[in-house]
């Protein structure tokens, strides 16, 4: 009896025909045993989606059966800790966007440095962080929404799903920019702030857009302004703050992978071979953009030196909006 070829056959046949070589490769670098891929926020969330995406394919090519352990808390620094006390033979790697790095600057108590206690893999992509309201309050646009302020000046309060990180300063920066200052409430990630919000008991959000972007266009949230200094490839449509008037309303962000320090650089260097490939596949690319996070790769070098000259911009930014560590 012979079986029908289906396309998704076909293409699963075609990546382990095309992963096949590579996971002889993986074998001598790699410890053979299940991989844990750290994520610092909830299940559900836009992080957590990113990595489950990200997980099969590079499981294909690897042949390593990956495990994601949500490690939740503290704005994804429990990740981070956890990271930082994991053993360095390559079995633990984690995926950690730049908003939680940056709370290194920002809070006092953070229990891992980014520079000290994590070797850089490669990044994974760059982001636009983005405001949005409830459809409760029934405005459309950033005007709107300074107009609804100045009618409702006890609900100028946003969450955010990272405190002391980028995607609590877009919203002091905004507050700042329309002369109408916001108050941050700190969420554990985005799942129970996009709950929040379309239920109405908050009024704001503040997060990636690989956070909000799905469920703004299911009108689950309205987004408002992203911190781009371009529109976002994902959404077009979205107004930046350069757009709406206001130049200084710009923040980049990324998503990156990294073991812990201390790591053999060969085997950095393996699981840079293994991830860059598999964020370039082209179904990847694609789900990655509808998310809202544009695929870039890197070196170890290159994203060392990245990250080295992000942590002075985004002490820049701290300083601008009079954020004190806390």
């Amino acid at each position: 009896m012979s079986k029908t070829i289906t396309r998704r056959t076909s293409l699963i046949l075609g990546a382990s025909a095309l992963f096949a070589p590579q996971i002889l490769r993986a074998q001598t670098a790699l410890p053979d045993k299940p991989i844990r891929l750290l994520v610092g926020f909830p299940a559900g969330g836009g992080t957590d989606v990113m990595a489950r995406l990200i997980a099969e394919p590079l499981r294909q090519r690897t042949g390593r059966n990956i495990v994601i352990e949500n490690k939740v808390g503290a704005s994804g620094t429990v990740a981070g800790a956890t990271l930082k006390s994991s053993p360095t033979d390559g079995s633990v790697i984690c995926y950690m966007p730049s908003a939680t790095v940056m709370q290194k600057l920002s809070m006092v108590n953070v229990p891992f440095d980014p520079q000290a206690d994590m070797a850089p893999i490669t990044m994974a992509g760059t982001l636009q962080t983005v405001y949005c309201v409830s459809p409760t309050i029934g405005v459309n646009t950033l005007a709107e929404y300074v107009e609804w302020l100045k009618k409702n000046p006890t609900r100028a309060s946003f969450g955010s799903t990272a405190m002391g990180s980028s995607t609590h300063f877009f919203g002091l920066m905004i507050g700042q920019a329309v002369g109408r200052p916001l108050e941050a409430v700190a969420y554990r990630g985005a799942a129970p702030l996009v709950s929040d919000l379309q239920g109405g008991h908050i009024t704001g959000g503040c997060g990636s857009i690989t956070d909000f972007i799905d469920h703004h266009r299911q009108g689950v949230v309205k987004i408002l302004v992203t911190s781009g200094s371009r529109p976002t490839a994902s959404a077009p449509e979205l107004p930046t703050g350069t757009s709406l008037g206001f130049p200084n309303l710009q923040l980049s962000g990324w998503y990156a992978f990294f073991a812990p320090a201390g790591t053999p650089p060969n085997i950095v260097e393996t699981w840079g071979n293994e991830l860059r490939p598999v964020l370039e596949l082209p179904e990847i690319k694609k789900r990655m953009a509808e998310l809202g996070l544009e695929v870039e790769t890197s070196t170890p070098k290159q994203f060392t030196e990245r990250l080295n000259s992000d942590m002075v911009q985004w002490q820049k930014v701290m300083d601008a909006v009079g954020y004190k560590p806390t």
